[in-house]
This record gives C-alpha cells, structure tokens and sequence, in this order.
C-alpha cells in the first residue's frame, strides 16, 4: 500500500496537529483509501508516525481494473504535487494504557473550519504546478491570520483546515480576515465556526464539538461566515452583527441547529 506524508509547518512547529497522511491501494477494480491527520515524533531512521485520530476511509469502485490502475495513478500523482513524501514506514494507532482516559482533559473553546470554495474546478483549471503555488500562497494567508488572532491550528484537510480559538470574538474575526485576504488570490473559501468542549490528550482531540463545526462550515454559501448558536450566545457584547439562517440538521448531529451569517 503506497503510503504518503505531509509534515505541516506552523512557525518553528515541524510536528503535530498540522502533518497528514494519505494511503492508496488496489484490489482489482476497487481503489482503497485512507487519510487523516498524524502526529510525527523524531526524525530520519527513528522517526515514528501515529494515527492522532482513527483514519477516515473510502472505497472507489471503479467497474475494471484498468479504471482502478488509472485511478490509482492519479490519486498518487496528485499526493506528491500536494508536497507529500513517500512513506516507507508504518503508520500506527498509539495504544492506550488502561489508565488513559483518565489523563484526557476537557477543553473549550471556539472551532474554526475553513474550505475552499470549488477547488478541485480551480486545480483543473489551474493545473498541478500554478495549482501548487496558490495553496502555498493560501495556507501562508491563513496562518499569518490566525497568528494574529491567536488561533491555534489543529490540522489541514486537503484544502481546508481546523483551528481553535479561546475567544469567540477572535474566531470570527479570524475568519472574516481570511476570507477578505484569500479573494487576492481569486479564491472563495466558506468558513463554520462552533463553540463546544472537548476533549485533549497530548496529540489526540475528540469530541462531538468539531462535527458539528465541520458541519456548520458545510451549511455555508461561498464567501460566507456561519456560526452555530453556541458561538452566537457567547458574543451578544461583540458587537459583531449575525443574519438569522434558520434551523438547519446538520448531517450525522443530533436535533436541529439554528445558524447565522456574520453580517460583516
């Protein structure tokens, strides 16, 4: 199974939140994938990578096996113009002690997702290399940002990524920033913010929180800002002025949610 690595930078941080993963094998007329974030400890020989979530994983079923091939191909291709290096080692699951889940500890705080609006059209459109040169140019736009705001960045997603913010306020002032900086690229991004708790231990984040964020961001129009009501009611001294969207379910999440757009 091919394996590949992207270890993201985040200021002098080599390590951590920011790295991802990719796998791709085929069996017949059926491609596997699998990917996710990971975290990468050492470096050279002795370097170990560890699943810091379990790995989300698809099956294309592509009828022949020469459709397979091609697919396979291509998605292998694609990871090395994203900057991934093959990887020869194995990737593995950190084994919990049967104390571990009292170590984990309870965090809060607001969640940021950001995406960009139609990438795979623009990357076709694009091609690989100018394509290259602008998610540079893009992730270089958002890290400047959240640097600013103080975000915390948990992990990229292809062409999105994950952060966290103490503040509310700081979150969503983060994400307009990003999304009036990015259109200088000629870029749309769409953006969910959700304030939630969750739960922490060393490299591993877990909790419902970030779902219903990713789920929240996926609501979003282009060029639009949405926040779940949890982020809403802690911002009524903001100063910042929301758009009611309506109750909305959001896929996989229990009960319906009540969204608004960030009005500036």
């Amino acid at each position: 199974m091919p394996k590949f690595l992207r270890i993201g930078v985040h200021q002098s941080n080599v390590s951590g939140y920011t790295s991802k993963a990719w796998c791709v094998r085929r069996v017949g007329p059926a491609v596997f994938l699998k990917w996710g974030a990971v975290e990468v400890q050492g470096a050279g020989d002795g370097r170990k990578v560890y699943w810091t979530l379990p790995p989300r994983v698809k099956t294309i079923r592509c009828g022949t096996a020469q459709r397979a091939k091609d697919y396979a191909k291509a998605a292998i291709a694609r990871r090395r113009n994203h900057r991934y290096e093959p990887l020869t080692g194995p990737i593995a699951i950190r084994r919990r002690s049967a104390g571990r889940g009292a170590e984990l500890e309870r965090t809060l705080a607001t969640i940021l997702f950001v995406d960009i609006v139609r990438s795979t059209e623009q990357a076709a459109r694009l091609g690989d290399a100018r394509w290259t040169q602008v998610m540079s140019h893009y992730y270089a736009v958002v890290r400047r940002e959240l640097k600013t705001l103080r975000g915390k960045e948990v992990v990229t997603t292809g062409d999105g990524l994950l952060a966290t913010f103490e503040a509310p306020a700081a979150g969503v002032r983060c994400a307009t920033a990003i999304r009036e900086a990015v259109r200088t690229l000629g870029l749309e991004i769409r953006v969910g913010l959700h304030a939630g708790e969750y739960k922490v231990s060393g490299a591993e984040v877990v909790g419902l929180a970030f779902h219903i964020g990713a789920r929240v961001a996926a609501k979003a129009r282009a060029g639009e800002v949405l926040v779940s009501s949890a982020v809403k009611d802690l911002m009524s001294q903001s100063g910042i002025r929301f758009q009611d969207r309506g109750l909305h379910q959001l896929k996989g999440v229990p009960e319906r949610w009540r969204l608004y757009r960030v009005e500036r």
